[in-house]
Parts: C-alpha cells; sequence; structure tokens
C-alpha cells in the first residue's frame, strides 16, 4: 500500500465531518485543525489536547497516521518559557494519542520560523519525542541553517521544496526521510524511497478555500504517480 501523500494539517473547512473525511482520502490520514473553529497554533496550545476534529478522528482506527503540535521553540518565540513551552506540547501530544488507534504515529512539531530563534532549539525537542512512541519529525516553511536539522535527532525533515533546495547542503539527508513540501513535480528533487510528499504548508482560510483541497490533493495523488512510475 503507497503510503507517500500527507499534508501539514490546517484546512479551511467549518465542518468537522467533512476535514476528517478530507484527511482519510490521503495515503497517511493527518489530524486536520481547523483555524476558523479556534485550531490555529497559537490558540489550541492556550488549552492543550482540544482539537474540533480529534473526537471524531479518533474514530477511525489507522496502519500509518500523522499528528502534530506547534513546536515548543515556536512557543518559546512567542513568549513562552522553555519549560511551560515543553510542558503544554507534552500535554497536547499526549491528549491526541490517547485513543489514537494506530500502527504507527508519525507526529511532526510545527516549528515555522527556526531560521530566526536565535537559541538551541533542538534541545528542547528530546523531553518531548523520548515521551512518546512516535516516528519524530519536524515542519518548518521558513529559510534556515539547514545542515542543523540534518544533524537533529529526528528522522523526518518537513520542509517547503517549492523555496528552498537542500540537496545542496554540506550534511544533506544525515539519513534522514524528507516530506517534500511541493507545487508540483519538479519540487521533489531527490525523493526517495520511504519519503512523503505534503504541500509547502497549511491549508489556513486566509489563503486556501474548499476548492482548493480538492485541487492541492488531486495535484499530491498526480505528482506521487509519476514518483512511482
Amino acid at each position: 500500500m503507497r503510503q507517500v501523500v500527507t499534508q501539514i494539517g490546517s484546512l479551511p473547512f467549518d465542518d468537522v465531518g467533512k476535514a476528517v473525511k478530507y484527511s482519510l482520502r490521503h495515503d497517511i490520514p493527518f489530524l486536520p485543525e481547523l483555524p476558523r473553529l479556534g485550531d490555529s497554533m497559537l490558540e489550541y496550545i492556550k488549552n492543550p489536547g482540544r482539537l474540533s476534529c480529534l473526537g471524531e478522528f479518533k474514530k477511525h482506527a489507522f496502519v500509518t497516521v500523522k499528528i502534530q503540535c506547534v513546536g515548543p521553540a515556536t512557543l518559546v518565540t512567542s513568549g513562552y518559557g522553555e519549560d511551560d513551552a515543553v510542558g503544554r506540547v507534552y500535554e497536547h501530544v499526549a491528549a491526541v494519542l490517547d485513543g489514537l488507534h494506530a500502527e504507527t504515529v508519525i507526529l511532526f512539531l510545527d516549528e515555522p520560523a527556526l531560521g530566526n530563534a536565535g537559541f538551541d532549539y533542538r534541545r528542547l525537542w528530546k523531553p518531548v519525542f523520548s515521551s512518546f512512541t512516535v516516528v519524530p519529525g519536524v515542519h518548518t516553511c521558513g529559510n534556515m541553517n539547514w545542515d542543523e536539522l540534518f544533524e537533529a535527532d529526528i528522522e523526518i525533515i518537513s520542509f517547503d521544496a517549492s523555496s528552498f533546495d537542500l540537496t545542496g547542503y554540506p550534511k544533506y539527508r544525515g539519513g534522514k526521510r524528507i516530506a517534500w513540501g511541493v507545487k508540483g513535480r519538479d519540487d521533489a528533487r531527490d525523493f526517495r524511497e520511504g519519503d512523503l510528499l505534503t504541500l509547502p504548508c497549511g491549508m489556513g482560510p486566509r489563503l486556501f478555500d474548499e476548492a482548493d483541497c480538492e485541487t492541492n490533493l488531486r495535484m499530491l495523488d498526480e505528482v506521487a504517480g509519476t514518483l512511482a512510475a
């Protein structure tokens, strides 16, 4: 069974049922976050473990599933203390995993601006990833010193492949899988077995509508088909 296509998390729906059904159509379903219903990353983390789609999502069983949470580095840069940031992320992930039926869980920490962090953010990830049986990954949509991620103790790097080329960095890959955030086939420059396809970032309602969901899923499926050929 192909396990290539997934997405970041944010969707422009305001209907929980529609959002979950849309997610289930992906090779690797992902836990939807609906900003229109209060699920933007800096909002839901105020009440860890509360997401609009979580209850409906947990009604399903998965072979592989992708969940995500705002990362502690992002919370620190947003004004949280380090202990509070890590604690909130832990509490949120624990609540998401409680009662989630899946053989394999991929957990991405969503860290959109690591290039501007200005501190050793990688040490904040370890207490989260080491606490759960998950495949650890990090998503960032901005530019940064990518060699820092290649050296990090994670398994998957998710990034905006439509804007940045990671393949020329000295420590490229570092034994890691890549989640290529694409707008078309050419963005997946070095797709290998075990890699994933996703969009460059989430589909928040400020920039996307429901029709875009269908267009983007069709694009991802078409790209995946060419890579498998």
